[in-house]
């Protein structure tokens, strides 16, 4: 049957998209496209397609198919899809002897079933006929290593590209989770907006997450060893048009993003106020987990740790945590009841 099939997890991100096969990961790429304007025809994906986002003329404009964890345009998002699933498998996906794919993606906790219907479309057009759809924070528990069918009560918080995933989880379930569209997208517009008011410097969002993944920290003061040099931006002047540079700081980049690492902070204290106390005291010996690109930002656990009085760790490579527990799942789609078909 191997010989006529191919299993494949995803995980369909608003900023990156992750597929593991036996897994290994093979392919790790940014989730946008690059069509020509006239006809709509493919003309670059994933990390290609990067590479002209904002550099684009009249014959030529990118895409991001997906926002805040969903499908925002359909087309693109199948063009994209099928796209990497053949980078994935290496084949074409036509003829009488293409191999059938079984396939488990990742979807937001707050996904709706309008949602859960474009993303099962998007696949089974790009070739998918076994599709199973799990919740990101049941993957990302999964891909940490966590027990999601023991009777204890796990805490997990995914800050990804568009959304953060925060859920508790016990017995094979979600139990109380909340999913916010403020996450690593606010936060480069947070420091795109800082570079425009405090410096004049206008910077586009690519440079924007170059800054935030070389100096990004949520605390203001971090040990000698772990402070990054600062990172020299070079843009053009809003008021005269003229180049210009500024070196900017870990310190200036805590204090601009500070208002939107304080909104997921609240949010996990409203989810952990709604937790039935049994759950909360497993939580509190069994600490919360962070995964996402967020979770590599300096001195968070830290943070959120003094915050909520409750220990924060960073999972194993944070970023492929939901790809990792799709693989997972996809083993034992007949066990895990939380998946959906």
């Amino acid at each position: 049957m191997a010989f006529f099939s191919q299993e494949l997890a995803i995980d369909l991100g608003t900023a990156n998209t992750v597929i593991l096969k036996d897994d290994g990961v093979v392919l790790d790429e940014p989730s946008i496209i690059a069509v020509e304007s006239k006809t709509g025809k493919l003309v670059a994906i994933g990390k290609e397609a990067q590479l002209m986002e904002e550099k684009t003329n009249p014959r030529i404009y990118t895409i991001r198919p997906m926002m805040n964890g969903v499908i925002a345009d359909y087309d693109a998002a199948e063009k994209m899809l099928t796209g990497f699933i053949k980078k994935a498998t290496g084949s074409k996906r036509s003829g009488l002897f293409a191999k059938r794919l079984r396939i488990v993606i990742g979807v937001p906790g707050g996904a709706t079933q309008v949602d859960m219907r474009s993303i099962r479309d998007s696949a089974e057009h790009a070739g998918a006929h076994d599709l199973y759809l799990i919740y990101e924070p049941m993957a990302s528990a999964l891909g940490i290593g966590l027990d999601v069918t023991a009777p204890n009560g796990n805490m997990v918080v995914d800050i990804g590209g568009g959304t953060t995933e925060i859920a508790v989880i016990s017995l094979g379930g979600i139990v109380e989770s909340s999913s916010i569209h403020v996450a690593g997208n606010e936060l480069t517009t947070d420091i795109v907006d800082f570079l425009e008011q405090q410096h004049n410097i206008n910077i586009g969002r690519t440079t924007g997450e170059q800054i935030k993944f070389a100096v990004g920290s949520v605390l203001p003061e971090l040990p000698p060893e772990e402070e990054p040099e600062g990172y020299l931006v070079e843009g053009k002047n809003i008021a005269t048009a003229y180049p210009m540079s500024a070196t900017i700081t870990y310190q200036e980049i805590s204090s601009c993003m500070d208002k939107t690492i304080t909104k997921i902070e609240s949010e996990i204290i409203r989810v952990l106020q709604r937790t039935p106390p049994e759950l909360y005291s497993n939580i509190v010996r069994n600490g919360i987990w962070l995964a996402g690109g967020g979770a590599l930002l300096r001195g968070i656990a830290r943070r959120f740790t003094d915050r909520v009085n409750i220990k924060f760790q960073v999972a194993e490579d944070p970023l492929k945590a939901v790809a990792r527990g799709t693989c997972l799942a996809l083993k034992k789609t007949e066990e895990y009841p939380f998946l959906m078909k």
